[in-house]
C-alpha cells in the first residue's frame, strides 16, 4: 500500500485535450478517465464511441516529459450508470468478470493501477458488496503479482466528500483493501441543484450543516477510527456560473437565475475560461471568507472558483491533516490555463 505523496491529475477523454500536451512534470500519478462497465458481461473495456489510442498509449505518451509518472485507468465516472456497477458487484461472477479484464486491460496497456468511479454505492446492500468488491479485487491484483513478478498494481477509487452523508461506504474495508480514496470535494452547488441562488461550489469551510472539503476529511478521519486511511484532496480545475437576479445583489448566495447561456446546461466553466472572464475590465474577483473560496462577476455573469490563493490554501490546511492526506488530485489537467494551477499546486505540496 502506498505511502507516498499523491500530486495528481485526470485526463478527461471527453474533453478535447490531447494527451500528448499534457505537462507530466507536474504529477506524480495520471488517471485516464473512463473505461466504461459493459452492463451485460460486466467487463472493463474502452470507451467504443471514442478514438481508443490515446487509452491504449496513455502511459507511454505522458511518460515521455516524466518517465516517472504513474498511472491509473480510472473506470466509470459521472456518466456511468450506478446501477450497473450495482448490480456486478453483487454477484461473485459478474465480480469475476469485472475484476479479470479490468487487471487484464491495464497490464496490456502498461497502467500503473486502476481507479473505481462508481457514483455512488447508495445503499446498505451496495455498500457491502463494495466492500466485498475491494476484498476480492485486491486479492486478485496480489495474486497477480505473484504470478506475473510485476509490481503490484494500484488500487483508489472515487468517493463522496462524506460518509456521512446519503451514500454508503465500507469505511474498515476501504482503509485495509485501496491505497487510497479521492475524495470529491467539489460541485456541492451547481446551477442544476441550486438554480435560483449562486453558492459556493467547492467550499473549504461552511456555517452549519453545508458541505465542505474540511467537514469531509474530517468525517472519513472520523470514521476510519483506529484504521489507516489515505486520502487525496480533489481540487477542481473549473467552476460554475449562475446569473444574478440583480447585478448589484452579487454575494455568495445572491438571486440567481440559473446558468448563462453560454455554459448551458449546468453551468460548468474550466478555469481557462475564468481566466480570461476575470481579466475583462469590468469584471471583479472577490474573496468569500466564510467559504474560502473565490468568485468572480461581470454584470449578470457571476462564477464559483478556484484560483491560486484558494488553491494553495487548500493545500496548506490539507497537510496539516498528515498522515491521513496524501495529497491531492485536480479534475481535470485540460481545464488547467497555461498550467499555472497545476504548477503552483506541484510546488505548494513539497
Amino acid at each position: 500500500m502506498t505511502t507516498e505523496v499523491v500530486k495528481a491529475g485526470y485526463w478527461s477523454s471527453t474533453s478535447g485535450f490531447p494527451v500528448a500536451s499534457i505537462e507530466s512534470s507536474h504529477f506524480t500519478h495520471l488517471f485516464c478517465a473512463f473505461a466504461n462497465l459493459d452492463p451485460l458481461t460486466y467487463q472493463v473495456d474502452f470507451p467504443a464511441t471514442s478514438n481508443t489510442i490515446p487509452f491504449s498509449t496513455f502511459t507511454q505518451t505522458v511518460q515521455r516529459r516524466n518517465s516517472n509518472v504513474k498511472t491509473l485507468l480510472s473506470i466509470g465516472g459521472p456518466d456511468s450508470d450506478p446501477s450497473a456497477f450495482a448490480q456486478m458487484a453483487n454477484q461473485r461472477s459478474n465480480r469475476a468478470a469485472f475484476i479479470t479484464s479490468s487487471i487484464q486491460l491495464a497490464r496490456t496497456n502498461n497502467f500503473h493501477g486502476l481507479d473505481l468511479s462508481w457514483l455512488y454505492p447508495s445503499t446498505q446492500q451496495e455498500s457491502i458488496d463494495f466492500g466485498t468488491l475491494l476484498n476480492e479485487w485486491r486479492s486478485a491484483i496480489t495474486d497477480e503479482k505473484n504470478d506475473s513478478g510485476n509490481e503490484e498494481l494500484l488500487l483508489t477509487a472515487q468517493v463522496f466528500y462524506s460518509p456521512q452523508g446519503v451514500y454508503r461506504y465500507p469505511v474498515s474495508v476501504i482503509c485495509l483493501r485501496l491505497d487510497w480514496i479521492n475524495l470529491l470535494a467539489y460541485s456541492f452547488h451547481t446551477p442544476s441543484n441550486s438554480s435560483n441562488r449562486t453558492r459556493a461550489h467547492a467550499a473549504w469551510t461552511t456555517r452549519g450543516q453545508e458541505p465542505s472539503g474540511d467537514s469531509g476529511i474530517n468525517a472519513w478521519i472520523a470514521e476510519a477510527r483506529n484504521n489507516k486511511i489515505k486520502i487525496v484532496l480533489g481540487l477542481p480545475f473549473f467552476g460554475y456560473a449562475w446569473v444574478l437576479v440583480n447585478e448589484r445583489n452579487n454575494q455568495v448566495s445572491a438571486p440567481a437565475n440559473g446558468a448563462p447561456a453560454k455554459w448551458q446546461p449546468d453551468g460548468l466553466v474550466g478555469y481557462n475560461e475564468i481566466t480570461p472572464f476575470q481579466a475583462q475590465r469590468t469584471a471583479t474577483t472577490a474573496f468569500d471568507a466564510v467559504t474560502e473560496t473565490n468568485y468572480v462577476y461581470d454584470k449578470t455573469t457571476w462564477i464559483s472558483f478556484d484560483d491560486r490563493r484558494t488553491i494553495t490554501n487548500k493545500i496548506q490546511k490539507a497537510k496539516d491533516k498528515q498522515p491521513e492526506l496524501l495529497g491531492y488530485f485536480a479534475w481535470h489537467v485540460g481545464f488547467d490555463n497555461n498550467w499555472s494551477l497545476s504548477r503552483l499546486a506541484a510546488q505548494q505540496w513539497a
